[in-house]
């Protein structure tokens, strides 16, 4: 036990966790030359397409130093704010993290955030430089950062390069030597927490879990607490690039369990595993519920794949905890599902991932976020769709998320940051200068306002230098009102949305526009109103396709065409009675597109 090292790497999106883990691994010969691939344990297409870590991933390499062999189990962790649920659990299963910052932008936001989570748990911090190799790279003003931040001493600091792999062994060294080895009794009864979970379609459910007391040996049975289920462990092994089964795994090491279990549910992240004849009486701490920030609807394209659907779901998340969704249905789109996100990038992968692993065509509605509505009654309810929302004369009041947004942007760029965030209804709290040129902005904005595309603006007014991380700081009372969208009179509650009443004339009357350009026209005339309660607030019309009824006529009286004419009226309006109006999937989209 006093040879292994849990560890992580944390960093802001970007900064060079991953290729910094191939090197560790190439260090440590844990993957030889001919399956190493740039990125190697992102083995998601869609992370190597974007570039972007969406996994925790761990594995475990083998060390030697001063003639004694260490274990060190590496969690590489994702960057991007909306994964950061993946990057707690990390933490969770850990003594210790590597805190990288690149040396050419320096701390951004999203690393303060990760350090927080770490210091929370108590890990021990081992600050990196990385990318020092790059001519923009600018070391000691970044040490300067990092010794504020983190309050070590400048000689703690290591320098590297994922690229070149300079300082790699002095990384492993400090390992070794800074992290402390993990604490347990291999005496006491078995207690494990599980920290993530995949489905196999061939071998089930496995269970990738940390030991934190005792020991398991393949063939025990064993009990997950929360769900009272008992299990054989039919393999137990350890993850190497490819799982590598042992007969047992001890205190303070990662393992993963295969045990047949075929249904999705059985399995909790964040659960006690421990053995059925001389359980345990301490449950492990796991951690918080995950807080969905973001909420839309996700329907099936064709309604008789609903059931196959749900099974997907459920297999996702076993990958995804974070993810969180309940049955919903819908006029216009039939039986789905409401789910809640952590942002706009995490509800964009799980359509892909939907799309790609289980191939579901999926129509995804405008997202949202949940509101409180206090009803004239005085009864509060939580909203998280706009179709649940009561009729204006029964409600008292409405409030609404707000969150606390750390920017951090260059000096240049704080005009266009303030007007953007203004414009978005926010107020600044703070303005503190990092360095000269650094500056770190505190604003309050309404959730609402940021669902959509505020981080894409934010990056291309700062030309990518700005970065956001936000925390709920909980409800306020706000004037917002439910704008519904209607076709030839027939309300579409898949494109109904809470907006503030100040924006709700601008908003109708955009997506009006945006819809006329997107709805194919019909043999008869469509209209698309914007509406607040009774109150039509904008209006577009999408023009039948006719037919020259009159062309056969030539010369003669008025009379003959007019009759003609008539006769044509008559059946559009018959038509547009009993016509359906089919809706593209880019028209439920055109709402987060406003202003393209």
């Amino acid at each position: 036990m006093d040879h292994i090292r849990n560890f992580c790497i944390i960093a802001h999106i970007d900064h060079g966790k991953s290729t910094l883990a191939d090197r560790l691994l190439q260090e440590t010969s844990t993957v030889g030359d001919r399956e190493m691939q740039s990125q190697v344990l992102d083995d998601m297409d869609l992370e190597r397409e974007r570039g972007i870590t969406i996994k925790s991933h761990a594995i475990q390499m083998d060390y030697e130093k001063d003639g004694q062999k260490y274990t060190l189990n590496l969690i590489d962790t994702p960057g991007h704010v909306d994964f950061s649920y993946e990057v707690s659990r990390s933490i969770a299963a850990c003594e210790g993290a590597l805190l990288i910052v690149d040396a050419s932008q320096g701390v951004e936001a999203q690393t303060i955030s990760n350090l927080y989570l770490a210091m929370e748990h108590d890990l021990k911090i081992i600050p990196i430089l990385n990318k020092i190799d790059l001519p923009s790279a600018d070391p000691e003003a970044v040490s300067d950062e990092v010794v504020e931040l983190c309050g070590v001493d400048y000689d703690e600091i290591l320098t590297a390069s994922g690229k070149t792999g300079q300082g790699v062994p002095e990384i492993l060294e400090a390992i070794v030597d800074r992290i402390p080895a993990p604490s347990g009794d291999p005496k006491k009864p078995l207690r494990a927490m599980i920290f993530d979970s995949q489905f196999n379609p061939f071998r089930g459910v496995e269970v990738i879990f940390r030991v934190y007391d005792g020991m398991i040996r393949k063939g025990d049975k064993v009990k997950f607490c929360a769900t009272g289920r008992q299990y054989n462990a039919d393999e137990i092994g350890i993850l190497r690039l490819e799982q590598d089964p042992q007969k047992e795994i001890g205190v303070g090491d990662v393992g993963y369990l295969i045990s047949g279990i075929k249904d999705a549910r059985e399995v909790k992240v964040g659960d006690t595993i421990t053995h059925v004849e001389n359980p345990t009486t301490e449950i492990v701490k796991g951690f918080e519920d995950v807080k969905p920030m973001v909420f839309a609807g996700i329907y099936p394209v064709d309604t008789t794949e609903f059931e196959e659907l749900r099974s997907s779901m459920e297999k996702l998340q076993l990958n995804d905890a974070s993810l969180v969704w309940e049955p919903e249905t819908s006029a216009a789109l039939g039986f789905g599902f409401r789910c809640g996100f952590l942002g706009m990038l995490h509800l964009e992968i799980v359509q892909e991932r939907l799309e790609r692993e289980f191939d579901m065509t999926v129509i995804t509605t405008v997202p949202s976020v949940q509101f409180r509505c206090t009803t004239t009654d005085g009864q509060t309810v939580a909203i998280n769709a706009p179709s649940e929302m009561p009729e204006p004369n029964f409600i008292d009041t409405m409030e609404e998320p707000f969150i606390k947004a750390q920017i951090i942007t260059k000096s240049e760029f704080i005009g266009p940051v303030i007007g953007l965030c203004m414009d978005k209804r926010g107020t600044l709290l703070s303005q503190t200068y990092l360095t000269t040129d650094r500056v770190e902005l505190i604003f309050e904005i309404p959730l609402a306002e940021i669902v959509f595309d505020f981080f894409d603006k934010l990056k291309t007014i700062s030309k990518g230098y700005a970065s956001l991380d936000y925390e709920l700081i909980g409800f306020r009372k706000s004037k917002l009102v439910k704008l519904d969208i209607m076709l030839n009179g027939e309300g579409v509650d898949a494109l109904s949305a809470v907006v503030h009443r100040d924006k709700a004339y601008e908003w109708g009357k955009r997506l009006c526009e945006k819809l006329r350009e997107l709805l194919p026209r019909q043999q008869f005339e469509v209209a698309i109103q914007a509406a607040i309660g009774t109150k039509i607030i904008a209006r577009e019309t999408v023009k039948a396709l006719r037919k020259n009824v009159i062309a056969k006529c030539y010369g003669g009286d008025i009379s003959r065409k007019r009759k003609l004419l008539e006769k044509q009226k008559k059946g559009k309006k018959r038509m547009r009675q009993v016509g359906n109006v089919e809706i593209p999937q880019e028209a439920f989209m055109a709402v987060l597109k406003l202003d393209d």
